[in-house]
């Protein structure tokens, strides 16, 4: 299992357009993917899940991979992150 924490800068947050390419990224890989903010969790391959964590400019979110690919999984969307978000 890998693990991380982003801070997301963008201050528009987590919106429609980034979570769908989000979302792209995420079914690249075998592994489970989820997204956390706060106490809640959701898959990273399902939008509306996403959506529904209403992740705003400013909020820390853990990302956790698990299974194949997983190390691949976590780089990928770390750097997906930083690049867009």
């Amino acid at each position: 299992m890998q693990s991380f924490t982003y801070t997301i800068t963008d201050p528009e947050g987590f919106h429609a357009r980034p979570a769908g390419s989000f979302v792209k990224e995420a079914k690249k890989f075998p592994c489970t993917i989820m997204v956390g903010k706060g106490d809640r969790k959701a898959d990273a391959r399902k939008m509306f899940g996403l959506m529904g964590l209403g992740i705003k400019g400013g909020d820390t979110i853990s990302i956790t991979t698990e299974g194949e690919q997983e190390v691949e999984a976590a780089e990928a969307l770390k750097a997906f992150l930083e690049a867009n978000l």
